[in-house]
């Protein structure tokens, strides 16, 4: 007898073609993760990042699952050469199962004082890229009936601060992106889930130069937690979807949004600039 918990990654009975899983920003952290856990399932895995070197690595790495195949694509998704090849890439792959939109950066400075460069980059990362990969890989997963794609977010979508405006506010995008695709889904079999994490152990607070010291040990989650989390809220792949479009690991952060929801927004602009101050007295970043 079939094991349930497998019917996600099992091929369809009329073809013996295994599921593909595309995930983006996938050299490190929560896109490694949902490379690793895929390729656990039993996914083919194409990886999405600009890092050529780390790509390869994890490849190697994932290979050594049985049966799997790991397809390295390097590529920087700001640049429209770039996205467009990647786009192509998904129209071109015809059992694409899972598309994690994962890749994503933060800022430390002001919006007015940063370089328009820079701010034009993350927009096109979070935004554009998102966009469009969605849109590859819509159709052949409304026509075969099936599909899952989650976009990374962040609980960070949920509030304001300073040198955070355009992060918190592309990260929201994602949200209501993700929103609107499940409404525009309903009575398919295709699940888009909005994954919105908090402080998280990766590689992106390395960069940003983050002191984990800073914030409570018990706000840390760890990659592997995040994804099981995320994977598990998709639904049990009975064929019953999990319609619930926001998945947020952690009942704590959960609590930080509903927080969110319940101040007046004096309130939450106010605790969220104090906390702002807190961080660049330590040369700090607050981005999740």
């Amino acid at each position: 007898m079939t094991d349930p918990a497998n019917l996600l990654t099992e091929p369809h009975a009329e073809t013996s073609e295994r599921h593909v899983a595309l995930i983006t920003g996938a050299s490190a952290g929560i896109g490694a993760m949902f490379a690793r856990k895929l390729a656990e399932r039993g996914c083919d895995l194409i990886l999405v990042a600009r890092r050529k070197e780390k790509l390869e690595q994890l490849a190697d790495e994932i290979r050594g699952e049985p049966g799997a195949t790991v397809t390295v694509l390097p590529a920087d998704l700001t640049s429209p050469a770039d996205l467009a090849r990647v786009y192509e890439h998904i129209k071109k792959t015809p059992n694409l199962e899972y598309l994690v939109n994962n890749a994503g950066f933060g800022l430390l400075p002001k919006f007015s004082e940063s370089e328009i460069e820079s701010q034009n980059a993350m927009a096109q990362l979070h935004v554009m890229a998102t966009l469009n990969l969605t849109h590859a890989a819509l159709p052949k997963m409304v026509e075969r009936n099936r599909g899952f794609i989650v976009n990374v977010a962040s609980v960070a979508a949920f509030f304001q601060s300073p040198s955070n405006v355009v992060y918190c506010s592309t990260k929201r995008w994602l949200v209501s992106f993700s929103d609107g695709l499940d409404v525009e889904l309903t009575g398919t079999n295709v699940v888009v889930q909005a994954l919105c994490p908090g402080f998280t152990y990766s590689e992106f607070h390395d960069v940003m130069k983050v002191d984990r010291r800073s914030v409570p040990e018990n706000m840390w989650l760890s990659a592997e937690y995040v994804v099981d989390k995320s994977l598990k809220a998709l639904g049990d792949g009975t064929g019953k979807r999990n319609r619930k479009y926001l998945c947020i690991p952690s009942w704590k952060y959960k609590l930080v949004v509903l927080s969110s929801k319940i101040l007046p927004r004096f309130l939450r602009n106010y605790l969220g600039a104090a906390r702002h101050r807190r961080m660049q007295k330590l040369g700090l970043t607050e981005q999740m």
